[in-house]
């Protein structure tokens, strides 16, 4: 029963995704609730993809402070299972603290450096400007600020050739 029911949360999550992007259906506030019922259905089921988009949208767009907490608390599970985005995501939540996670600078830069290490460009770059600017606790240290960068421009660099290669735009 697990396996048929991740085969039908990936069904639904690709069915969300395309509702979510597609352009030439109507936005109507039901094809809107629509969706986001789908993401929160897959959320809930633990699909680290929907974790990862459906808690950043609660977490950016959700109206109440529960809204927000359950999108961070998404957000943080999506990281633990190790959506790349996720990481970086928790590391902002950390970073900037909410109602339900108080700022936690040194757990912020855990998420970043997981994330640039594993190729988010963002998390490098943010990890960079702290050493280079003595933030999130961490000393002034040029040597680490020119580690991150490099690592950011290499990753940067990389999706780029990647874009020209392929000629597709990939979304953050």
């Amino acid at each position: 029963m697990t396996q048929a029911s991740s085969l039908f949360t990936r069904l639904e999550y690709r069915l969300a995704e395309q509702l979510f992007h597609t352009r030439w259906l109507p936005r109507s506030p039901r094809t809107q609730r629509l969706t986001m019922h789908l993401f929160e259905r897959c959320a809930d089921a633990g699909h680290p993809a929907a974790l990862s988009l459906y808690g950043h949208m609660l977490f950016q767009r959700g109206v109440s402070p529960q809204d927000k907490a359950r999108g961070a608390r998404y957000v943080l599970e999506a990281a633990q299972i190790g959506n790349l985005k996720a990481q970086y995501q928790a590391g902002r939540i950390l970073e900037h603290g909410c109602a339900q996670y108080p700022r936690r600078e040194e757990r912020a830069v855990t998420w970043y450096a997981r994330a640039g290490e594993a190729g988010h460009p963002l998390a490098a770059l943010r990890l960079a400007r702290a050493y280079r600017l003595g933030e999130l606790g961490l000393p002034v240290d040029s040597v680490q600020a020119e580690r991150w960068q490099a690592l950011a421009d290499r990753h940067a660099g990389l999706k780029s050739e990647a874009l020209d290669s392929d000629g597709v735009q990939a979304r953050h």
